[in-house]
């Protein structure tokens, strides 16, 4: 595949990633922790990252990962799931009033950290972070206050998730949808022409999505579903999780503390205010509150996307909702750029 051939630095950094990422899944599975192989290694790569150790994941690798997980994802869209998309208008809605909500609110709290207007408003929208980041760059923010901002939201509600699921939900049931064996292993030779084909029809993270959507049509019709023994759902998760805690390179350890307090509190934020409106999802759809609040978290849609398959919690219905809030942030970040550029101070 175009791009997957390394040389000596990268082929160095991936093993040094892999290597790490393995040594933490195994320790966190050791220990009896939960999603040993996705908190581990993104724990473990984010720890030596953050200390200047040269770790990566290339993007073409992580592509093909990211598109194993469309294919898992896409194959729970069943015949069955017709009638449960009637439910999805009002919860659609309530995800957007809490996008906005929250974005507001992280964004009040990135100002008083002393982020220019461009950048925390960029820096607090809940996804779509390349676009976020150019577009805020263009406005005269600063990419890597934003590029940082976004990140470590993504991390962070990664690591606040599933304490709260399990201290208050029981958090799903682990891993899954967990097989003994593969089944429908042939749609993985479908990678290759999907992973182009997503980029030539500009689908929005087309490595993710573009399998995600011929898998569920495949399984919607009943005619295969994709789905993968424990062993390789663990083996997807430590590469898409090394990849994740590999972002941090060549920042110190004090604006690296100094940025993780910022987003933390940030993040937190927002978590509290999308929280209410998870909860009004409950209250009205009869959702649990687990799904609604993963539907609704301020994550990146692939990372959320492995949070939802880690934890069994309903993947569909979370996937659905982020691809949601990422075509809209998308169709609304030119516009709010544009106002930005006429009113905001320099």
């Amino acid at each position: 595949m175009k791009g997957v051939v390394l040389n000596a630095g990268s082929a160095k950094a991936l093993t040094i990633s892999l290597t790490v990422g393995a040594v933490g899944g195994t320790l966190f599975q050791l220990s009896g922790l939960p999603l040993a192989w996705m908190l581990g290694p993104l724990i473990a790569n984010l720890v030596v990252s953050s200390q200047g150790v040269k770790v990566e994941v290339p993007e073409p690798l992580r592509n093909v990962f990211l598109a194993v997980m469309g294919l898992v994802l896409g194959s729970q869209v069943t015949p069955q799931l017709a009638h449960r998309v009637l439910d999805w208008p009002v919860s659609a809605a309530l995800l957007l009033l809490g996008v906005a909500a929250s974005t507001a609110v992280a964004a009040a709290w990135y100002r008083r950290c002393g982020f220019d207007p461009v950048s925390a408003w960029f820096g607090a929208s809940p996804g779509a972070m390349t676009a976020m980041i150019l577009l805020g760059e263009k406005c005269g923010g600063d990419p890597q206050r934003i590029a940082v901002a976004q990140s470590l939201r993504i991390i962070l509600v990664i690591l606040f998730l599933p304490p709260l699921f399990w201290a208050y939900e029981g958090g799903g049931e682990g891993i899954g949808p967990v097989h003994s064996s593969f089944e429908h292993g042939w749609m993985l030779l479908m990678i290759p022409l999907l992973l182009p084909l997503g980029r030539w029809l500009r689908i929005p993270s087309p490595a993710l999505l573009a399998p995600l959507l011929a898998a569920a049509l495949l399984s919607g019709v009943d005619i295969a579903s994709f789905a993968l023994p424990e062993w390789g759902m663990n083996l997807m998760l430590w590469v898409l999780s090394s990849a994740i805690g590999s972002r941090f390179q060549g920042m110190t350890r004090k604006l690296f503390g100094r940025y993780l307090w910022q987003s933390g509190v940030a993040t937190l934020l927002a978590l509290l205010v999308l929280a209410l409106f998870a909860e009004l999802i409950h209250q009205l759809l009869g959702v649990g509150r687990d799904v609604a609040l993963l539907a609704l978290a301020p994550g990146g849609i692939g990372e959320m996307a492995i949070l939802a398959v880690a934890l069994n919690i309903d993947p569909v219905f979370v996937a659905f909702h982020h691809l949601l809030r990422m075509v809209t942030l998308m169709i609304i970040a030119p516009f709010w750029a544009r106002w930005l550029l006429r009113h905001a101070p320099s």
